[in-house]
């Protein structure tokens, strides 16, 4: 069958079983589109406001579905406009397509109108790219792509497909999806280590990132803290792995994490690391991280193992696999002195909660839980960028895994809206998204996309009329010096917004308020926005200062 270029790169994203792409069409992708739009009836095309919308929801598809996101832009600002949800993508390992449109071959380095070396520019962000000059390699780069973006630790991969590409014409064959390329197993001398490692351990914690997610090991991590009686903590990213109510789940650890969680981490003599690479803010100081444990490391990317801290025994390594094989090797144990020891943390935590938390006005807290007991289980939840982000980390009950859709290793306000689109798109469920007054005005041209696509998406807007997470370090750290976070000079009106773009909007200022008002947005089959307006002092808290160690960790207010 003879195709031209733009009909091959449409043909092989249906063959590798990509149902849904999310783009924004320009003059050196026009090709690409009229491909779509002759193909629409077995693939989807997602419209979004902006480019960096349209990446940001792709990645939120693939962290809902654990399949490979698709996004498609021009060239030139097109291109450059996806950089951030590119670099957003890589911190987290999402496996991400973006698919670039380019100038011909022969206007390629002459400054032509919308060029822009994008290879270049995202050669530090992307597992891999790819300059496709010739037609001949098309259909074979994209289904490279596929499996370098899913393989190992997933990654973002982009393809950059000059104009001429894509007019030119070539013989099409399709071939089978692609498979992941088989990982390396664990050495049976480094099981027998972290076998010994754990029997001789008295307070042993297991310790995942998001690699538990991506390896899907959520019933072998829950399997090996029975069986040696271990308790377990995660990174933000890890969240939803392992669902709260387990016995043995602490919750996340770190610079906001859980304090049963750090300060257990903390005690341990053994921390046992799955698909977690230590990034600063879960470590604090690196030279008082763990000071009283051995770490056995478990990664499917080998250049983690002693980048960030140093361990004992590092495993790179088919990470199901070998926690498997682990389970099967260690011995039954009972350890309740250490297990008295974790009911002791939870109880100092339960009260540090209770000193936090007010019943006579709207906490975030409340209205998490609130939210909670409307969502269901395997309700999408996601986030953007701030003090929201972390109070839904520490507070959200995630039962299901892939339920919590944040940006951790970058960070990036505006993430939120885009990516609570590919969450819906992925899963076909209603999708919630917690954000704040600053985040939020990222990214809410995407409000339009919501909007025309009827996502089921509740938008709820944490409104403190402040930059929350970078006043509270000013507070505590700047003598409270608060330049540039103050935003009540905004006259920005939600409520006539979700008007404009054809949502329905709701205004939470009471407490009173707060069910009844959630109700009726759960009630709507359709996008609604929710506007819940909160204390400009409230503190996320636990919180260990930068650099600090848990010596450091502060739990209440004193700053007043």
């Amino acid at each position: 069958m003879i195709l031209s270029g733009a009909e091959i790169v449409v043909e092989t994203l249906i063959e590798q079983g990509c149902k849904t792409v999310f783009g924004y069409p320009g003059g050196q992708v026009i090709n690409l589109y009229d491909a779509l739009y002759t193909r629409s009836d077995r693939i989807q095309h997602i419209l979004t406001a902006h480019e960096q919308g349209a990446s940001h929801a792709a990645d939120g598809y693939a962290r809902a579905s654990g399949e490979v996101g698709v996004v498609i832009a021009t060239s030139g600002p097109g291109a450059t406009n996806l950089v951030t949800g590119i670099a957003t993508a890589y911190l987290d390992s999402i496996p991400l397509i973006a698919i670039t449109g380019n100038v011909p071959n022969s206007l390629i380095g002459k400054d032509s109108f919308q060029e822009v070396d994008i290879t270049g520019v995202t050669l530090p962000i992307t597992k891999h790219n790819f300059l496709v000059k010739s037609i001949d390699k098309l259909a074979d780069t994209i289904r490279e792509a596929f499996i370098i973006a899913k393989s190992g630790r997933p990654g973002p991969v982009l393809i950059d497909i000059p104009k001429d590409v894509q007019v030119a014409t070539y013989p099409y064959q399709a071939c089978p999806v692609v498979e992941k390329k088989m990982q390396k197993k664990a050495k049976g001398d480094k099981l027998t280590k972290a076998v010994q490692m754990i029997a001789e351990s008295k307070k042993p914690y297991i310790y995942f990132g998001g690699g538990a997610l991506s390896a899907d090991i959520s019933e072998e991590i829950t399997q090996l803290a029975d069986k040696i009686d271990a308790p377990v903590g995660c990174t933000m990213m890890g969240l939803s792995a392992v669902p709260v109510n387990h016995p043995r789940y602490l919750g996340m650890e770190g610079m906001h994490g859980h304090y049963a969680s750090s300060v257990s981490q903390d005690e341990a003599d053994l921390i046992i690391t799955v698909g977690a690479r230590f990034s600063d803010r879960a470590t604090g100081n690196v030279s008082k991280y763990a000071r009283k444990a051995k770490i056995i490391h478990i990664d499917a990317d080998g250049a983690e193992l002693n980048k960030n801290v140093a361990v004992e025994l590092g495993i790179e390594c088919d990470v199901k696999d070998a926690l498997q094989r682990l389970i099967s090797l260690v011995d039954k144990k009972e350890l309740p002195e250490w297990n008295a020891r974790i009911q002791e943390l939870k109880a100092e935590e339960a009260q540090q909660f209770e000193k936090v938390t007010a019943k006579d006005r709207i906490t975030p807290y409340a209205l998490i839980q609130e939210t909670a007991k409307l969502a269901n289980p395997d309700t999408p939840i996601v986030t953007d960028v701030g003090q929201h982000q972390m109070w839904v980390a520490q507070y959200y009950p995630f039962q299901n895994a892939r339920t919590f859709i944040s940006s951790g290793g970058l960070g990036t306000m505006g993430f939120g809206l885009g990516a609570a689109i590919g969450a819906a798109k992925a899963t076909g469920k209603r999708t919630v998204l917690f954000t704040g007054d600053g985040s939020f005005g990222m990214n809410l041209n995407e409000l339009a996309t919501v909007s025309s696509e009827n996502v089921p998406v509740v938008i709820i807007i944490m409104n403190n009329h402040v930059l929350g997470m970078v006043r509270q370090w000013q507070t505590l750290f700047f003598q409270k010096h608060y330049s540039n976070t103050d935003l009540h000079g905004r006259k920005t009106d939600f409520m006539k917004l979700a008007d404009a773009f054809g949502i329905k909007g709701y205004r939470i200022q009471e407490l009173s308020e707060l069910t009844p008002v959630l109700e009726k947005a759960f009630a709507e089959n359709a996008p609604v926005l929710v506007e819940c307006m909160i204390d400009q002092d409230e503190f996320v808290l636990p919180m260990l200062p930068p650099g600090g160690c848990i010596e450091d960790i502060i739990t209440e207010r004193s700053d007043k």
